[in-house]
C-alpha cells in the first residue's frame, strides 16, 4: 500500500515551516533633519556608535529608527542596519537615545459587536545622526 501527499503539500509545509520560524530582520529609517546640512554617503564600517553626545563638535543631521521584527535578531545585525541608513545622511556617529520596547501597533480581533484590542510591543532603537566639524 502506497501513501500519496496532495499535490502542493510539501510547497505548503515548507511555506508554513518559514512563517513559523519567521525571518527575523530589521526595519530601518532615516529622516534628515529640518535645515541640516546636506552630505555626501559616507562608509557604513566607519560610523561610530556613541551612547552620550560626543565632546567634539558636530552637526544634528537627522534620526535613524531600527525596528527589529523579533527579539531574536542580534545586535550587530541592528547596529549594521542603523550604521547603513546613518551613511546615506553622511554621518560620522550614531548617537542611541532610544533603546526601548514599546507598543508599535496592534491587532483587532473577535466579531464586530465585540472586538478586542490587543498591542503589539517590539524594540525601537532612535538614534541621533551627527557629523563632526
Amino acid at each position: 500500500m502506497r501513501f500519496h501527499l496532495p499535490r502542493g503539500f510539501l510547497a505548503a509545509a515548507a511555506a508554513l515551516a518559514l512563517a513559523i520560524s519567521g525571518c527575523a530582520s530589521v526595519r530601518a529609517s532615516h529622516i534628515q533633519g529640518v535645515g541640516s546640512p546636506a552630505f555626501p554617503p559616507s562608509d557604513p564600517s566607519q560610523i561610530e556608535l556613541l551612547h552620550a553626545p560626543p565632546t567634539r563638535p558636530h552637526v544634528r543631521l537627522g534620526e535613524v529608527r531600527a525596528e527589529p521584527t523579533s527579539d531574536s535578531v542580534e545586535v550587530g545585525e541592528i547596529e549594521q542596519a542603523m550604521r547603513k541608513e546613518a551613511a546615506a545622511l553622511g554621518a560620522d556617529a550614531l548617537v542611541v537615545v532610544h533603546d526601548r520596547t514599546q507598543i508599535t501597533g496592534a491587532v483587532v480581533t473577535g466579531p464586530w459587536w465585540g472586538r478586542s484590542l490587543q498591542p503589539i510591543e517590539g524594540r525601537v532603537v532612535i538614534a541621533v545622526a551627527i557629523k563632526y566639524r
